[in-house]
Parts: C-alpha cells; structure tokens; sequence
C-alpha cells in the first residue's frame, strides 16, 4: 500500500489523497486552494480549468494522470470548498472514476457545476452517512464506508477505505462534538469495531493541533448566538450577521433567534443560496419557510432598501467575514447595494478569519471601515468544525492506528500532530509520517 499526499500537506487547502493498491488508486478528496481562487477572482470571474491548475488552486495532476486507468473513485468526505471544489475541474481526465459522496455533497456539487456550466460524465453516488459502497478494481472489490462524523457543515463523514492490506481511515476535516445542533454525534460505536479489526493508516486533520483544547460543541456557538441577538438591546438598528454559508446548523440558530426578536431574516448573495438550496434539495433544511433569499443585484438592492426603510423589522445574513473583495458585506461597507450603515448597527461575525495570510489582511481592511461608521462589532461568535489537540489525542486512542499521517496544512500544522503521537509512543518516519505535497508513504 502506497499513500500518495498530493494536495492539503503544504498549505490549508487543496486536500487531497490517494492509496495506491497495485493495479488501483482510490483518491479522497479533491479540493480548492481557496485564496490562490481569490486572487485569480480578481481579474477572472470564471477561471477555467487551466487557470486554476496554473495559479496553484487546484490538486497537482501529474502522478495520477500517470496512472489514469488505475485510478477508480474519488471519495468526497464533506462539502466545504477546499474538499470538494475542485471536483469539477479535475476528475473530468479521470472519465472512468465515480465520484461519491453524501447526499448534501453530492447536492453541493452539482450547484457548482451549474455555476460553472460544466458537466461530468463520471457516475456521482450518494451515500447517507453511515452507508458503505463496493468500488470495483481490477482485480480486487473495496469496500468504503461513510461514517458519521461532525464537522462545520451537515453530512460530514470519516471515510474507512478496507482494503487487502488493511484499512485507511480518512478523517479529514472533523471535530468530535456530542451534542452537535444538526446530525448525529460521531459515530464512536463503529470507530472502536474498526479498531478492533485493525486500521492500518489515519489520515486525520491536525489545522488546531496546536491549540491546548477539546473544540467546544455547536451547542455553545448556538448559545453564543442567542447571546449576541437575545442579551444586546439592539433597538431599531439595523442587524447584519456574516458566517459560512456551508454552516447550515448555524444558520438554524441565526434563523430561531432572530424570529424571536420578531425580525424577518433575509440571506443575500449566492453563496448562501447555493447551500441552503442544496440542504433543502436533500431535506436538511429545517428553516426553509423561514427565510427570504435575495441573490441578483435588483433583488438585493430591493430588500436593502426595505430594510434601510425599518431596520427594526429585518436580520440580514451575509457573506463576507473574511473580507472578501466583492461579498456582500464588502459591498455593504462600501455603499454598493442602496444600503447606509448608521451608528449603532451591529454586525456579528459568526465566525472566524482562515489562518490565511490574504484573509487576515482583508479581515483587518474591513473591520478598520465598519469601525469608521461606528458600527457595533461582535467578532467571533462561533466555533471550530476543527479539533484541538485533545480531540486528536481522543481519536488516536480511539482508532489505535498502526502508522498515523497528520495532514491539513503545512508543518507549522501538521507539525504539532506529529510531536503529539510523538509523546503517544509514535515513531517518526516509523509509524508517524511527516509529508508535505507530493510524498509518498509505502506502509507495510
């Protein structure tokens, strides 16, 4: 068995891996080096393929277009951008690999590919979370199961790849939260029965290994909301809250609370469109009926000036917290849309920057304006989909790997990961394997 690291091991971003079997190559994940897509943005409203293989956006191709007729399946864990973007973009080369995912990813995907305009002969699958596939090699049938595990967005998974020699387990993004807001807690039951079979190799997400914590639970981000909206005599000013427009869960607390200070909520912008639509696509949106959407330029300058007009009536739910050039709140800030901000408006970031050099810069543009108009800013209402330091202790102990591959970010990230199953008994270059893009672990 060979893991190939190709995308996600230099940078936060870009993940993707691939086993290699013999005559088969099964690759997870297939995602976007999001601020390499900013920058191109800039100049290109719809890069092509090319274009983002050259800005360094998308997942190196070389060793698998070296092996395309070995490669069968890629296997998409969950539906934020860095591991499921480049799907479109990329597996078109590779016309005999499926394509599977849950039914939410799968849903994600598709809306990208119809912004976009493109279109895939590969076969997509859905599978439910707690589901398993049979992929078929050339001379061997693996079996993948898609177990439950929590995340920032809904229908996220841990993959488990059982092959001949052994099984992988991909955990690549996850948190172990209890009590999430949305979905079951991880699946722990079948986690332990997989230990017990024996797992060759995890790949497991190290971006917070660093931080001294468990990650708290959505629970919290959800009283944290109700805080910011419930607790904080907002008057008749105007309420503009920012998150993931992935965060579907989140998004339920923003909506709930809000009808409870008798305020209509509108989302804005395509983004949230794209999400919230996938989510009612597969029945995953329990406040449909509860939110008006506004996306083109007409609708959105239409409801803002309804909203300018009574600002005490309205929550407005937006993209931008990370200072994107061109995102609603940037158009905002910028008087873009017939929307002023006033004194005594709040904006609630219910997130948090990307560690990304280009997000922080932004991040530091915008608050500089929003504080100019003497706004009210509530930063950070949220927390991670990702785990700490001890969520990763919690997991190793859990899934008793044979060797152990830290993965998500560069060595400032994965760095940590490694020092950890250092301190667990791991050998480095042993049983714990440092990578960066482009490395490839032979486990025997």
């Amino acid at each position: 068995m060979k893991i190939h690291t190709i995308g996600g091991y230099n940078e936060v971003g870009k993940n993707m891996t691939a086993v290699e079997i013999g005559e088969d190559i099964i690759v997870f994940d297939c995602g976007l080096f999001l601020p390499a897509v900013i920058d191109l943005q800039e100049n290109e409203r719809n890069p092509t393929p090319q274009m983002l293989q050259t800005a360094g956006a998308i997942p190196d191709q070389k060793f698998l277009l070296k092996n395309k007729d070995k490669v069968r399946a890629f296997l998409i864990t969950h539906a934020h951008l860095d591991h499921v973007g480049a799907v479109h973009n990329y597996v078109h080369k590779f016309p005999n690999a499926q394509v599977i995912g849950t039914p939410f990813t799968i849903e994600v995907l598709k809306a990208l590919m119809q912004d976009s305009k493109q279109h895939l002969k590969n076969k997509l699958i859905s599978i439910h979370p707690g589901g398993a596939i049979n992929i078929k090699g050339k001379n061997t049938t693996y079996k993948a199961e898609f177990l439950n595990m929590t995340h920032s967005t809904i229908q996220s998974t841990m993959i488990a790849l059982h092959t001949p020699e052994g099984i992988v387990a991909y955990a690549n993004d996850y948190k172990l939260d209890n009590t999430p807001i949305m979905g079951s807690p991880p699946n722990y039951e079948k986690f332990r029965k997989l230990a017990k079979q024996g797992i060759k190799v995890a790949i497991i997400d190290c971006l917070y290994a660093d931080t001294d914590r468990k990650t708290n639970s959505e629970k919290i981000a959800r009283a944290m909301v109700e805080e910011s909206l419930l607790t904080i005599d907002h008057g008749n000013n105007g309420i503009i809250i920012s998150t993931f427009s992935s965060h579907i869960a989140r998004l339920k607390s923003i909506v709930e609370f809000s009808k409870k200070l008798n305020r209509e909520v509108i989302f804005m912008g395509r983004s949230l469109a794209k999400y919230t639509n996938a989510a009612k696509r597969v029945d995953q949106c329990p406040f449909a009926k509860d939110i008006r959407i506004s996306t083109y330029t007409n609708q959105l300058k239409s409801s803002l000036k309804r909203v300018e007009k009574n600002r005490g009536k309205y929550v407005v739910v937006c993209t931008g917290h990370q200072g994107e050039e061109g995102s609603i709140l940037d158009r905002l800030i910028k008087n873009k849309l017939h929307f002023n901000f006033t004194a005594k408006d709040s904006v609630i970031f219910s997130s948090k920057v990307i560690p990304a050099p280009v997000n922080i810069q932004h991040r530091a543009i915008m608050d500089k304006k929003l504080k100019q108009k003497d706004v009210r800013i509530f930063d950070n209402v949220h927390v991670s989909g990702h785990g700490g330091r001890e969520d990763l202790r919690e997991l190793l102990n859990i899934l008793k790997p044979q060797h152990f591959i830290p993965s998500h970010g560069g060595f400032d990230k994965t760095t940590s990961g490694l020092n950890l199953a250092k301190e667990m008994g791991y050998k480095q270059n042993k049983n714990v394997h440092l990578c960066k893009n482009g490395t490839v672990i032979e486990v025997k």
